[in-house]
């Protein structure tokens, strides 16, 4: 065999079951019941039609926005209100979400401050259970892929509400914020906040003129150095 080719067979026999080992550990990951965005359903129960109504203020996690453009700063408080349903399948989670996103005007590039509402609703499905009741998870990697991705589930009676809140709080910010609609923003010369000089300008000059208005100032130039000549020669004379 080729050195080549026995070089790529070990990396991709190494890294197979490191692959494998991940899936393994993010199926097997157990959520964090002291993590203020992850939620408990076991006093909600299983019995279909059971509903729940809570609220609680959250920190926002990192990153928690549209990168570069708008966001909640980590840590900044989260309103949540809730309302969880048990249905067959899982629990239907229905709430809205509040905070106060920071960025900068794309306009003139002022800092801003905008209050955002982000109402969402998702179902966290239980898994399926063996005939003793309990949870039956993918044990390899092909069952895994064969997961739908979209689909999130409820571990241990706790369900994680991050994922969800950052799909709904980025689609509820402005791509384009603004620190007003009427913001002038900044003169495309040099900069200047419009806003704070209404009166600002610049003198149009066409570039196609551009260069003869540099002839003719170079011929004015000339025309007094002309005449400055011609004003002594007069003055010589006259001395004379």
């Amino acid at each position: 065999m080729p050195a080549a080719q026995a070089a790529r067979f070990a990396l991709a026999t190494v890294a197979a079951p490191l692959t494998i080992r991940k899936r393994e550990q993010t199926l097997n990951a157990r959520l964090d019941h002291l993590n203020p965005l992850v939620f408990d359903t076991h006093e909600l129960g299983r019995r279909p039609g059971a509903l729940r109504r809570l609220t609680r203020s959250a920190p926002a996690p990192k990153d928690f926005g549209i990168a570069g453009v708008i966001g909640v700063p980590e840590g900044a408080p989260v309103e949540l209100d809730l309302r969880l349903e048990s249905v067959m399948e899982g629990v239907l989670v229905t709430g809205t979400a509040r905070a106060t996103a920071e960025g900068e005007c794309v306009r003139c590039l002022e800092p801003l401050g905008e209050e955002v509402a982000a109402d969402f609703q998702e179902m966290f499905s239980y898994h399926d259970t063996d005939g003793r009741g309990r949870a039956v998870r993918a044990e390899t990697a092909d069952d895994a892929e064969g997961e739908d991705e979209d689909r999130f589930f409820i571990e241990d009676s706790l369900f994680d509400l991050e994922p969800v809140l950052r799909d709904a709080v980025v689609l509820a910010l402005p791509m384009q914020p603004v620190c007003r609609e009427t913001c002038a923003g900044l003169c495309s010369t040099c900069g200047i906040r419009l806003d704070e000089n209404p009166d600002h300008h610049h003198d149009a000059v066409d570039i196609r003129w551009a260069a003869l208005q540099g002839l003719a100032d170079t011929v004015k130039d000339g025309e007094k150095d002309n005449m400055g000549g011609a004003e002594a020669g007069v003055d010589e004379k006259q001395e004379k």
